[in-house]
């Protein structure tokens, strides 16, 4: 959007938790033609009438079920509660679980929908693999194994939690890899510079959650290993579209121990997609 802002003459801020208040009411008290921001510190500013409702012209809410599958529908509420009646509203998502319907009914009048049939949402120009690791102790050989085999620009690793965020980066790194993790209980300066450095390239390796997985569009990214399987087919669209962006190939690897069987099993039918067997010759297709 700030690149953009700069070609167009329109002033964008983004208004995001951990940082500063008190800057964010000033610039926007100097005038802003677009907020960019996350519910909870949108919300605030207002409350804080630093954002004034009756001067917002649309409202666009994007990953809508993401977002209400984070525990933030209260936040979304209490803010659709604050914005004008007759404001245009805007809601994206990928998939349209009853939450997201629930915001339409309640927010929207008369919306109009564009849906995308399922089997249309697998991205094309990503090969798609899983290894049968037996068991969740045997994940972090088979992730060395990897890359010390594979010759990779960049890839990200998604694990299900916070603590396994951490807990990676700290294996990884005891074992002379260079990694980066970001997961959101870092400040957002502290994730803006992570990313930046791994934008740049000077970091090749990003662990993360699914809570970060829609805002990573990174050219050079190649590979994507599903250290962790989704707990939800829907995020598996997410994950490996981080790579083969921009028309690069791209190849997602899924980690598959016994009891993510049958999880597989649901991704495969959710995208109508088979994903085969890691073959000996991945190497090639990076």
């Amino acid at each position: 959007m700030w690149a953009l802002g700069d070609y167009l003459s329109v002033k964008v801020h983004a208004c995001v938790g951990g940082t500063s208040v008190r800057e964010d009411q000033r610039i926007l008290s100097s005038g802003v033609h677009v907020v960019v921001g996350t519910p909870g510190r949108v919300y605030d500013m207002l409350r804080r009438q630093s954002l004034r409702p009756e001067c917002i012209k649309m409202f666009v809410l994007d990953e809508a079920d993401e977002m209400l599958s984070r525990g933030f529908k209260d936040q979304i509420y209490d803010i659709f509660q604050l914005l004008p009646p007759k404001i245009q509203v805007g809601v994206f998502s990928a998939t349209m679980p009853p939450e997201a319907l629930e915001i339409t009914r309640k927010f929207m009048n008369k919306p109009v929908r564009i849906l995308v049939k399922r089997d249309e949402l697998t991205l094309e120009g990503i090969k798609q693999f899983y290894v049968n690791v037996n068991r969740e102790d045997f994940k972090l050989d088979t992730l060395c194994d990897l890359y010390e085999t594979l010759a990779i620009t960049q890839s990200v690793i998604f694990v299900n939690t916070r603590r396994k965020v951490d807990w990676l980066t700290d294996k990884l790194r005891s074992r002379d890899h260079t990694v980066s993790a970001t997961h959101g209980d870092m400040d957002q300066n502290t994730r803006d510079i992570i990313m930046r450095e791994f934008r740049s390239g000077s970091s090749r390796v990003l662990i993360t959650t699914d809570l970060l997985a829609r805002g990573i569009d990174v050219q050079q990214v190649s590979l994507v290993i599903n250290y962790d399987l989704p707990t939800q087919p829907e995020n598996y669209l997410h994950r490996i579209g981080r790579s083969g962006r921009f028309g690069r190939k791209g190849v997602a690897i899924n980690f598959v121990t016994g009891e993510d069987e049958r999880m597989l099993t649901d991704i495969q039918r959710f995208y109508n997609v088979v994903v085969e067997e890691l073959p000996s010759n991945v190497a090639d297709l990076l």
